[in-house]
């Protein structure tokens, strides 16, 4: 069972009055726990089952503006009494910083509804290892699939925040997470892999074992037999695992820590059409369940639903209490990043978005990270299968995508199939002209 919170505020409140008395004019106090247990297989074999346990503290130490931090796994009072001296100490020769600062009290997090995070439910490993079984005799029953590799996590954490301004808080959460890779050959022995996995906040939401199976091993074999193609310039639809990394690109070119030293392409972009105006982009940490669900960010801000981007147009920045000081702005709860981030599903089906064009490069896999985000650009390898008036005709291999986010932006699609299967999600989306390198 991981601590609870009276264990966790009593040590958090220790640090924060023990600093104050040393000298500290602020202090932060982080102290969480987590547990996690985990089963691998690998081809009907068991691989590999650990189980971790993890205390831990974070301090921060202001003294003016000037600030330092250090972290422990060892919360044995005379220890944390020594990391809070020579945090102490170590503030005192650090140099000023006019943006070190606590966030203002009135943005802190008070009214804390409950989000469902948690589930007491425990699955112990025999189960967890019947779990993997089922999943790989199911993907093993097509002949092509000659290997797999499986694996089930389960987490249970807690922590608790506190600060020299009367904040102290925290909340518990869970995961439950299972995979399964397939690794599948063709006649000529060449061999594809692909993968599918479900991860929740309880139990009983997780895929059934014989559903991730099957997914994965079609998904892999699909891919045997790929093609080279030429280089041309064509429409691409991103499938739903890969739309979301244009999502995740647009929030880390959005963080006020990005604005604030200039090295995003949307820098001084609020208020200014950068998609089409069709599309709609929203924040949203109160979701039930939600995987990236929170009650308020790593520094106690409230964090409300923000609409970042409204019909087109860029409305807010990820912002810190110490980015924002830079900027002139307010926190808005996104210290730590984002919660729940999502595109408004589009109004066209997935079956009518493949046939938008005559011929569509449909892409499963990127590889490689290929986002600058000083200039735009973007390019990464990739690989998919080639539609041809909505229908899958081949696999596609060995290409590289290539663009601009200024002008992939402003060319998106969306379908209407957003499903919430991570923490930031996207539909399935078409993104006209651009240019593919192949053979």
């Amino acid at each position: 069972m991981v601590k609870d919170q009276d264990y966790l505020k009593k040590t958090a409140s220790f640090c924060i009055d023990l600093a104050k008395k040393l000298g500290a004019t602020d202090a932060t106090a982080v102290v969480g726990h987590s547990i996690s247990e985990t089963v691998n297989f690998r081809n009907r074999k068991l691989d590999e089952s650990d189980r971790s346990d993890s205390l831990r503290i974070g301090l921060e130490t202001y003294i003016g503006k000037k600030k330092s931090g250090i972290t422990s796994s060892n919360l044995n009072k005379n220890n944390i009494k020594t990391l809070i001296e020579r945090c102490i100490e170590t503030t005192k020769i650090t140099p000023a910083d006019e943006f070190n600062s606590l966030p203002d009290q009135d943005l802190l997090a008070t009214n804390i509804k409950d989000l469902d995070l948690y589930d007491d439910d425990h699955i112990e490993n025999n189960k967890k290892i019947e779990y993997l079984k089922e999943v790989e005799e199911v993907a093993l029953e097509k002949k092509e699939i000659i290997n797999t590799e499986t694996g089930f996590s389960e987490t249970k954490s807690n922590f608790i925040l506190a600060s020299s301004d009367g904040f102290l808080n925290g909340y518990k959460s869970s995961s439950f997470s299972a995979s399964c890779v397939a690794i599948a050959k063709d006649s000529n022995d060449n061999m594809e892999r692909d993968y599918e996995f479900t991860s929740t906040c309880h139990l009983h939401d997780m895929l059934r074992p014989n559903q991730i199976g099957s997914l994965a091993a079609k998904k892999t074999i699909q891919k045997l037999n790929p093609q080279k193609i030429e280089s041309e310039k064509i429409s691409i639809v991103f499938d739903r695992r890969i739309s979301k990394g244009i999502l995740s690109t647009f929030a880390s070119a959005i963080s006020a820590s990005s604005i604030a030293r200039g090295t995003s392409f949307l820098k001084d972009k609020i208020n200014e059409e950068i998609f089409s105006t069709k599309i709609n982009i929203y924040d949203k940490p109160d979701i039930i369940k939600g995987l990236g669900s929170r009650y308020f960010d790593s520094e106690g801000v409230k964090t409300d639903e923000l609409k970042l981007v409204d019909q087109g147009v860029l409305k807010h920045y990820l912002v810190d209490t110490y980015n924002g000081k830079k900027l002139n702005l307010k926190s808005n709860g996104r210290g730590g990043g984002t919660s729940n981030l999502f595109f408004e599903k589009g109004s066209i089906s997935y079956k009518d978005l493949l046939k938008l064009n005559t011929r569509t490069l449909y892409i499963t896999e990127t590889i490689g990270h290929g986002s600058n985000l000083v200039t735009g650009d973007y390019s990464v390898g990739a690989n998919g299968f080639m539609v041809e008036d909505g229908i899958f005709k081949y696999p596609v291999s060995e290409i590289t995508i290539a663009g601009n986010f200024k002008d992939i932006f402003k060319n998106i699609t969306l379908a209407d199939d957003l499903e919430f299967k991570y923490s930031t999600n996207a539909p399935t989306m078409l993104i006209e002209g651009m240019v593919v390198a192949g053979k």
